[in-house]
């Protein structure tokens, strides 16, 4: 019985350390985030038909949940946190404090680049995993 207590605690260790030792590169997570925001805003210009290219500057992010997943058989990590950040448009700024964000990162298999993950639905209506590479100078 020692034993299994034992396996497990050591099982529940090697777990959390794994978790818990894998930094995000901070452009990673800021690239993600305006990432996500770009492409709302894409959708946004074309229901309101609009030919807007805004500038988004991202500040203050917050990591407050890192959850490890596992996303088409790559390491995932659903990030969770607020963020301040600025669309930037032809007339004037808009800036929001502290805005909670949720992004979806897969890591590639080589460890050199990183991946936005987000839901979308294929042709028979079905939700899927879509990624899209986030462009950093990280390595």
């Amino acid at each position: 019985m020692g034993r299994v207590i034992w396996a497990i605690a050591l099982a529940l260790l090697l777990t959390a350390c794994g978790t818990m030792g894998v930094k995000l590169p901070s452009d990673v997570v800021e690239q993600a985030i305006a990432l996500q925001l770009s492409q709302t805003q894409q959708q946004l210009n074309q229901q309101l038909r609009l030919d807007l290219q805004p500038e988004i500057e991202i500040r203050r992010i917050k990591i407050a949940e890192k959850n490890p997943l596992q996303i088409q058989q790559f390491q995932a990590y659903q990030v969770k946190g607020t963020c301040d950040y600025t669309i930037k448009l032809p007339k004037r700024d808009i800036t929001q404090r502290q805005a909670p964000f949720e992004v979806y990162l897969q890591r590639q298999q080589e460890g050199k680049t990183w991946r936005l993950a987000f839901i979308k639905t294929n042709e028979n209506g079905e939700p899927i995993w879509a990624t899209q590479r986030i462009l950093t100078d990280t390595f």
